[in-house]
């Protein structure tokens, strides 16, 4: 809103008058009455008071009559009979709309007590700039340079936020070349493996594919258990009716070793420790026994079975370096330190459930059951910590934990860490899990494959 004020040439009281009757006066003894309020605090209100109350009237008088002075040559008309009798006949005009606008953005400046240390106006200062108002509707003004008025180009760098890392690959249902039933898996390096029924082996770079379709011995046998070398350079694999084999990772080449020793027991799982061509390997069976063998690069050097415990079926081996455990469906486990050369008992274990599978974690060998719990080995006792409802895998890799139930993988970075869960849209029958460094799979029935590519942190 604009409030129009005379521009009298009667003198000041008139355009007082007028002043009063203004908004701009309700506004001025506000101000007049705020800063006198604060006086309590400092006196030096007082001079803000009294300036808020007299400049802003001070001013558009001031302001006023410059604009009538500036105005008053052009409104002068000679009469043109050419009298020079001195009388003239002057046109007043009101103010400018936009010198008005002009003036009360001083008036504003003034009563917020600016005015008390610094000049209101250009016209209260006595200088002759020129009038802001015509050049603004005319467009003639000058450029106003957006960077320098800091609303553009010139503002303050802000600060980088870092960009977000990417998040590690979570768990994904991966297309196998099978729907045979998937019993066991291994991870070597960037590869992956998975063996099962049928004698299927699948191996997985970037893409899966199929190694073996029917065992080492090109019978068939399913296989139950498959495991890396340290150094990821070979797989071994063993199963139904003795049947071993060992699998070149580079090229993809197979040895048949079935029948070790002569023997074609049904083998429910192995194990191996060492660098391709120095492996010792260990292979367990249903009837309780482990049998030892030691390859050279040619051929492959087999002894035993030894029988750790009363002759029940071992469900569970794991070896690194001279140690190893291996657990059995009575509850007992069993401790190796010298690759396999014998054995101690370091159960019962005091599951609920039966044991099912065995791992060596930073902190010492985990087994789990199928009830879905985890026991930890704490000096010669063992810890029981709930899972899940049911366990089928078991797996570590440093202080990592995997396990695996039906249809969900478990997975926590260390010890103290919460258990993270995945449930993988059709995931069916998982039953074994594996972890290295660079992935980690689950792998179940009707050839249905669960991975992912790095660690979740």
């Amino acid at each position: 809103m604009t409030t129009e004020l005379p521009t009298d040439p009667d003198g000041f009281g008139a355009f007082f008058r007028q002043y009063t009757r203004s908004w701009i006066h309700a506004v001025a003894t506000a101000g007049l009455t705020a800063f006198g309020t604060l006086t309590f605090i400092n006196r030096w209100f007082a001079l803000a008071a009294i300036s808020s109350y007299l400049l802003p009237p001070v001013v558009l008088y001031a302001r006023s009559r410059r604009t009538e002075g500036s105005e008053r040559p052009d409104a002068e008309r000679t009469d043109t009979d050419g009298d020079r009798s001195g009388r003239e006949t002057a046109k007043t005009e009101r103010p400018d709309p936009d010198l008005e606008a002009s003036s009360t953005d001083e008036m504003a400046s003034a009563s917020s007590g600016d005015a008390a240390d610094e000049p209101a106006s250009p016209s209260a200062a006595g200088t002759d700039e020129p009038e802001l108002g015509s050049a603004a509707d005319s467009g003639d003004g000058p450029d106003i340079d957006e960077d320098e008025s800091g609303s553009a180009g010139d503002s303050p760098e802000e600060g980088t936020e870092p960009e977000p890392q990417p998040e590690p690959a979570g768990w994904e249902l991966t297309e196998a070349p099978t729907e045979a039933t998937l019993r066991d898996a291994a991870v070597a390096g960037r590869k992956a493996y998975a063996t099962g029924e049928g004698g299927v082996v699948l191996a997985s770079d970037d893409e899966w594919s199929a190694v073996l379709e029917d065992g080492p011995g090109a019978d068939g046998n399913d296989l139950h258990g498959i495991d890396a070398t340290d150094d990821g350079e070979a797989v071994w694999v063993a199963g139904e009716s003795g049947a071993i084999g060992r699998i070149d990772a580079e090229t993809g080449r197979h040895t048949d070793h079935t029948a070790p020793g002569g023997r074609t027991d049904n083998l429910a799982g192995i194990a191996v420790a060492g660098p391709a061509g120095e492996e010792t390997i260990l292979a367990i069976d249903g009837s309780g026994g482990v049998l030892r063998g030691r390859y050279d690069g040619t051929d492959a050097r087999w002894e035993g079975p030894a029988t750790p415990g009363s002759g029940s079926s071992l469900s569970g081996i794991v070896l690194e370096g001279e140690t190893g455990y291996c657990c059995d469906t009575n509850d007992a486990i069993f401790e190796t330190e010298d690759g396999g050369g014998s054995f101690e008992a370091i159960g019962p274990v005091g599951a609920s459930g039966t044991l099912v599978a065995v791992a060596i974690g930073a902190e010492g060998p985990f087994v789990g059951s199928d009830d879905g719990a985890l026991h930890c080995r704490e000096g010669k006792n063992w810890t029981p910590e709930r899972v899940a409802d049911s366990l089928a895998g078991l797996a570590c890799d440093g202080e990592r934990t995997v396990v695996c139930t039906g249809s969900e993988v478990l997975e926590r970075a260390d010890p103290g860490a919460d258990w993270e869960g995945a449930d993988p849209i059709g995931a069916e029958g998982l039953r074994a899990v594996a972890v290295g460094t660079d992935r980690a799979l689950a792998v179940g029935e009707n050839g249905t494959v669960v991975e992912r590519l790095a660690p979740s942190e």
